[in-house]
């Protein structure tokens, strides 16, 4: 008969404040170009821009659409990655994340940020949706919302945006606009199936304060 291990007990006889993550994870997702990053910056606490987790350009089988990659589909996305770097922000007082450059779709670098003392995380992109089961399972999620506004106001802002930012050509952006604003009302519909809240954009910014002040 096997001996047991005395460490075993330790193992999994853990207090209750052990297995308590040091914070948690507001997920917003949204639209291309809906205020997703401008609202998550303004909440004071650590934002995870989930679009630096897109794949680079030239990652074997990528779609493509109209010629191009087709960087509104998840499966040019990392979403594990996005997870395994959302729970380490958790647990511990580090997040680490890559850099991605939009332009050149392609990764540049990694950066680390101390976040002691944040109470909540951010996680803000168009691909949102695909992270809230994964961090749900791990017992790290604080709520998870989708940006509710007019799609002919998000088309406007994200071509105003994509333009002044160089992102990619003007006929690309142009193409890939008009089909996102068709597509939205079935993302709105995936949002909604995957478990995420509506918020309305003129009050987005005072719920998720509250959410924030709620976590710490």
């Amino acid at each position: 008969m096997p001996q047991e291990n005395p460490s075993d007990e330790a193992l999994f006889d853990l207090p209750d404040d052990a297995r308590r993550p040091l914070r948690r994870v507001i997920v917003l997702a949204g639209a291309s170009g809906s205020g997703k990053s401008s609202i998550a910056h303004r909440l004071g606490v650590p934002v995870v821009r989930l679009d630096d987790f897109y794949r680079d350009f030239d990652h074997p089988g990528l779609p493509r659409r109209h010629g191009i990659v087709d960087w509104d589909s998840p499966l040019t996305w990392d979403a594990p990655a996005a997870v395994a770097a959302l729970l380490q922000a958790c647990r511990a007082d580090r997040l680490e994340l890559p850099t991605y450059d939009i332009p050149t779709s392609r990764r540049t670098g990694l950066e680390t940020t101390d976040i002691t003392g944040a109470p909540a995380v951010v996680a803000e992109g168009i691909f949102a949706a695909e992270i809230v089961e994964p961090l749900r399972a791990e017992g790290v999620l604080a709520g998870a919302y989708y940006l509710d506004q007019s799609r002919f106001t998000t088309a406007v802002r994200r071509f105003a945006r994509d333009v002044g930012e160089a992102r990619k050509p003007v006929p690309a952006l142009i193409r890939r606009g008009t089909s996102l604003m068709m597509q939205e009302p079935a993302m709105v519909r995936g949002w909604r199936a995957g478990g995420l809240e509506s918020l309305p954009q003129q009050a987005a910014e005072r719920r998720l304060r509250e959410l924030v002040t709620a976590q710490a």
